[in-house]
């Protein structure tokens, strides 16, 4: 029987068993089911062997998404178009008073990153969650995969090397950011052009995510004309009984946009020097479920 206890130090550690999970995976419905099965596993255990609850939490919360992982990629499913993370709402902004903690776990977090964080192996996945988010010392992550530690700081090496290559420089300044998505939506609600034109830096990149199921651009458009001219086409062709409403998602502000009551999609920007440098568009309808009601 689970005491009321049991479930309240659960219940505290959640946040944490939940980003974990989600960095691991990128999808919001696979990490809830992970961090549930964390939990059965919780209420079922020897509380007299668990000396520190949030350590075995977390261990056991990782060593699940590792294995639902490989799961999803030995079914090797081919995707439709390009792939982004499942959005994912937070709220750095409020609840992280720290200003260099906020932006390690806005980053650690971003579209850009874990877009990047898909083309590694589900342990050097793990590491790098572990220490760049969460800061745990090598010693503590090599006990929870059971690895040696050296074999650990390789893996975190490799990790590190490969998303540093790969990822896009951008500004985490959450008000500059705000500033340039509302200028952003102005312009593209009006047709606006040359607005726009003002805004995209010369090589932008549009990244659409709709797995087939919704209309979006097939490839990844780039440079500011080709990505301006696509967003005036969409502004044009409209969405019926449209509304915006601001949110904080992966670690930064975006828009969801509602058509009547329903989400039909969600997009934020990267911003480097005043600039916007790709623009991320998700309007695959399996990845907005969980927005329905925010």
């Amino acid at each position: 029987m689970t005491t009321d206890t049991e479930t309240d130090v659960f219940e505290e550690h959640r946040p944490v068993l939940l980003g974990v999970a989600y960095r691991m995976l990128g999808r919001v419905a696979d990490a809830e089911d992970v961090v549930q099965e964390a939990w059965l596993r919780w209420s079922g255990a020897d509380r007299s062997q668990v000396r520190e609850p949030r350590g075995y939490l977390v261990r056991i919360t990782t060593r699940l998404a590792i294995d639902r992982l490989r799961q999803v990629k030995a079914r090797g499913e081919t995707y439709i178009g390009p792939w982004l993370p499942e959005p994912y709402v937070t709220d750095f902004g409020h609840t992280v008073p720290d200003s260099a903690e906020r932006a390690v776990l806005a980053d650690s977090v971003s579209l850009a990153v874990l877009v990047v964080l898909e083309s590694l192996s589900p342990l050097e996945r793990a590491v790098f969650v572990l220490r760049e988010a969460f800061g745990y010392p090598y010693a503590e992550i090599a006990a929870m995969l059971d690895r040696g530690e050296a074999a650990v700081r390789q893996l975190a090496g490799r990790a590190r090397k490969h998303v540093d290559e790969r990822r896009p420089r951008y500004e985490v300044d959450p008000v500059q950011r705000r500033d340039l998505t509302e200028r952003f939506l102005a312009a593209a609600a009006e047709g606006d052009l040359e607005g726009l034109m003002s805004l995209l830096a010369p090589d932008v990149r549009l990244v659409g995510d709709s797995g087939g199921k919704a209309k979006a651009p097939v490839r990844v458009l780039e440079t500011a004309d080709k990505v301006g001219r696509f967003l005036v086409g969409a502004a044009q062709k409209g969405v019926a009984d449209v509304s915006f409403r601001f949110l904080e998602v992966n670690g930064g502000p975006a828009v969801l946009v509602r058509s009547g009551d329903k989400p039909d999609s969600v997009f934020q920007l990267d911003v480097l020097d005043g600039r916007i440098q790709a623009v991320y568009i998700i309007r695959n309808p399996d990845k907005l479920t969980s927005l329905a009601t925010a």
